[in-house]
């Protein structure tokens, strides 16, 4: 029953146009559904209330995750019962939920930042020079499109962020001049697999349908492309995609090291940082709301907290004495 109900739900998110990360994440997590209760066929799925309550609230009690992957277990399994056995879920869930933690960001000082960004060479530096000078998320950053990027207008445009909403945010000059050459690089490889029948890249939704040579237009290569080749696991077509996180999370963690920075640093952080230290300059709030892509504007206020909490908000009495 698992295989070909998998099957179904992986035919059914390509027809919606998911991505193949959010494919990959919601089939795991039905993966995990039917094993939990040892589901053996599609009648055991009956009852969907009782059991994705019985789940999450494992989840939460047993497992201690964190909400936000109780969340994506919920989503997951909505989509399930919604758009492939047509069993919509009841609107609510009364399942107990995880305990919400309130987490302060990691930041880093501007020194440090140069210290770590000193330590890295080649792709994996403008990379994270492009996460701190622009708050990009990491995944944002791998999928930019070379028309993505406006050296005139000083300008990056991030296309389906989280919540697949578009937005615009600042591109630091100090990085023209190395990012120019980087796409020399670039194109130069795009043109070699073009000639040797390849350099069609992934358009999203229907835009291959509508525009049959947008593929292989130079515009619409990726500004980080992979190092080789690979075969789509969707379509099955050889294409070069984007970087993976994976070796520019490692070489952030390498970097980190040769600093001697003592702070747990993740790609994310240098985002963090990027809009306290808009913040320290005296930025408008929401004017960093708009460049990070946070829906909520308390989401932003975080940053905030960081910088009046800290030693440049608050003197500690000690001083006094």
């Amino acid at each position: 029953m698992s295989s070909h109900l998998l099957d179904e739900m992986r035919s059914v998110m390509r027809r919606r146009h998911y991505s193949i990360r959010t494919e990959r994440t919601y089939v795991d997590w039905v993966k995990r559904f039917v094993r939990h209760f040892n589901m053996k066929s599609r009648d055991d799925l009956n009852d969907g209330e009782k059991n994705v309550e019985e789940y999450l609230t494992f989840l939460a009690r047993d497992q201690h995750v964190a909400p936000s992957t109780q969340n994506q277990a919920l989503n997951a399994l909505v989509f399930l019962y919604k758009h492939v056995l047509n069993k919509p879920l009841a609107m609510t869930i009364n399942a107990e939920r995880a305990a919400r933690k309130v987490k302060i960001p990691v930041v880093l000082t501007q020194h440090e930042t140069k210290r770590i960004i000193g330590a890295m060479t080649g792709i994996h530096q403008i990379i994270v020079k492009l996460l701190y000078g622009s708050g990009l998320r990491i995944i944002e950053c791998l999928r930019l499109r070379v028309h993505d990027i406006d050296f005139d207008m000083k300008s990056l445009t991030v296309r389906s962020g989280k919540g697949d909403k578009d937005r615009i945010t600042t591109l630091p000059p100090s990085l023209q001049a190395a990012l120019e050459e980087h796409l020399e690089h670039v194109k130069i490889v795009h043109e070699g697999d073009i000639a040797n029948g390849y350099g069609a890249v992934f358009l999203p939704h229907a835009l291959e349908r509508k525009y049959p040579n947008a593929a292989r237009q130079w515009q619409w290569q990726y500004v980080f492309p992979a190092h080789s080749l690979s075969t789509d696991p969707r379509t099955g077509i050889t294409r070069r995609h984007h970087l993976d996180p994976s070796p520019v999370n490692k070489a952030i963690a390498r970097a980190v090291k040769v600093a001697g920075v003592q702070k747990r640093v993740t790609a994310h952080t240098f985002r963090h940082s990027f809009a306290t230290d808009l913040l320290r300059r005296g930025t408008d709030i929401r004017t960093i709301q708009s460049l990070l892509g946070h829906k909520d504007i308390q989401t932003t206020m975080v940053y905030t907290h960081v910088l009046q909490q800290g030693g440049e908000g608050v003197v500690s009495p000690l001083e006094d004495l």
